[in-house]
């Protein structure tokens, strides 16, 4: 998995396309917080079940029906707070940022692949393309130099190209220059 530092940068990336207007951070955080939730699995192995359950590590809670869940007990509530942002597009949001996770542990070098089709099916899945430095479960680990390793991979592969997607998302609702949105007239 990358760290939960990449989760979040990814899901506000993602936010920066998404998600526009004076509620945007709040709604970023949201995100943010959606795209590590499915790492609470790790609790399972104080319950004895093992990496390959489907309640384990990267099972139900990656899978793309988790995915759908998340986003809309997070939509409900967003969307009754920030009536301008339609239904549909937190949704979407929320969906994207939760399954981002999956898709990030996916393009990992370890572990026993992601569940995306949990509970239908326990098939666990790998992307072909695998550049992202796994990182370590126990904090204990990540300190140190296995943890820079999975850093720098993770600024490589996920900082770097989050970074990118944020500022086209954010820049390209710029209005033009006066101030005002095309094809609304100007105040006299």
């Amino acid at each position: 998995m990358p760290s939960v530092f990449s989760h979040a940068i990814a899901a506000v990336a993602v936010g920066g396309v998404a998600v526009a207007g004076p509620s945007r951070l709040t709604i970023w955080g949201l995100g943010a917080l959606c795209s590590v939730l499915p790492d609470m699995d790790v609790i399972s192995f104080y319950f004895g079940l093992s990496y390959g359950h489907v309640l384990g590590h990267r099972g139900l809670s990656h899978s793309l029906l988790f995915a759908a869940g998340l986003a809309s007990i997070m939509a409900v509530p967003v969307q009754r707070t920030w009536t301008a942002i339609p239904f549909a597009q937190l949704w979407t949001f929320f969906f994207l940022a939760t399954a981002s996770h999956g898709l990030l542990d996916a393009m990992t070098n370890g572990g026993l692949g992601v569940a995306f089709l949990a509970p239908f099916s326990g098939a666990r899945y790998f992307l072909p393309w695998r550049p992202i430095v796994v990182s370590p479960i126990s904090i204990r680990e990540f300190v140190g130099p296995r943890g820079l390793g999975v850093m720098w991979s993770e600024i490589g592969w996920i900082w770097a190209p989050s970074a990118v997607v944020f500022l086209v998302g954010v820049t390209s609702r710029r209005p033009p220059s006066g101030g005002r949105s095309r094809g609304q007239p100007g105040r006299s």
